[in-house]
């Protein structure tokens, strides 16, 4: 075994299961989209105007930008997995926009990846929060209600 681990180098990697296990949550979407939102407003805010004076300078800005980026591809990733697992074809018929909200949000992750846009960043998180209040609203839970008590597994 140590022979075929030497030789094979093995990866880990990460996936939701596909068990219907029920527990979806578009959370870890919505927090990435205000992370990418976050992070542009950082770099619009620079003042790049007196050059580069130190070495954190240029730093800090790839350190902004690897954050962007990962957390663009987070809400790409994260909204796969609710459409392609979560989402039913009765969803949408009850939700005929449901398939642009989500091809709009994917393509507005690729913006945000691509440029530094504080209005693309805006437009991805109301993007997630739309498709988050469908999928509370498939649950019987309204997304504004933050009492609302969660039903897993429905």
């Amino acid at each position: 075994m140590k022979f075929l681990k030497s030789i094979l180098k093995p990866v880990h990697i990460y996936a939701h299961c596909d068990i219907p296990c029920g527990i979806y949550d578009p959370i870890a979407a919505k927090i990435a989209a205000q992370t990418v939102l976050k992070m542009v407003v950082k770099m619009e805010a620079l003042d790049l105007s007196g050059g580069v004076t130190k070495v954190e300078q240029p730093n800090g800005i790839a350190r902004l930008i690897r954050v962007k980026e990962d957390h663009a591809e987070i809400v790409r990733n994260e909204l796969d997995i609710l459409w392609h697992d979560y989402f039913k074809p009765e969803h949408l018929e009850k939700y005929p926009d449901l398939h642009e909200l989500f091809w709009n949000a994917a393509k507005l992750s690729s913006t945000c990846k691509q440029t530094v846009s504080s209005d693309s960043a805006k437009d991805l998180v109301d993007s997630v929060d739309k498709i988050a209040t469908i999928f509370w609203e498939t649950k019987g839970v309204s997304y504004s209600d933050p009492n609302a008590e969660v039903r897993f597994g429905s």
